[in-house]
């Protein structure tokens, strides 16, 4: 993820959280943030852009972390968005292996809706498991 790619980021990041794929809707203040934090130096967020040609296809954005719970980094897939002409093409199935070989060493997290059965079946096709957890948050 390139600063070049501000504006089509946070266009693809107002659809993905005005979906039924993500319980929050963010806001500009958020996507904002986010983005700057993909594009700079910062060891927490990273940012990739997924490619067809010359046309942005979607983007997905890693938060790194460690887990105590299994003893190593961890990884977590933070936002994955493809536009809908570009979905069904590999490039997630492509992208989660790419995450396996950079990042061997570690636990590849992601949340997913249940209802969202599409990625729910390439998820589970590319190796993630379900976790009973109920997850909770103070905001």
């Amino acid at each position: 993820m390139l600063l070049k790619d501000r504006d089509e980021v946070l266009g693809m990041m107002r659809v993905f959280y005005s979906s039924a794929a993500v319980m929050t809707n963010g806001s500009e203040e958020i996507f904002s943030a986010d983005f700057s934090a993909c594009v700079s130096d910062s060891p927490f967020l990273e940012g990739f852009i997924f490619e067809q040609g010359e046309e942005i296809a979607g983007y997905a954005m890693l938060a790194h972390s460690f887990s105590t719970e299994f003893g190593k980094p961890c990884v977590w897939i933070e936002d994955i968005y493809l536009k809908p002409e570009y979905r069904r093409k590999g490039f997630g199935r492509e992208f989660f292996g790419l995450l396996k070989e950079k990042f061997p060493e570690s636990v590849l997290r992601l949340e997913a809706e249940r209802e969202n059965l599409s990625a729910v079946a390439l998820y589970k096709s590319s190796g993630f498991e379900e976790l009973g957890y109920l997850e909770m948050i103070i905001k």
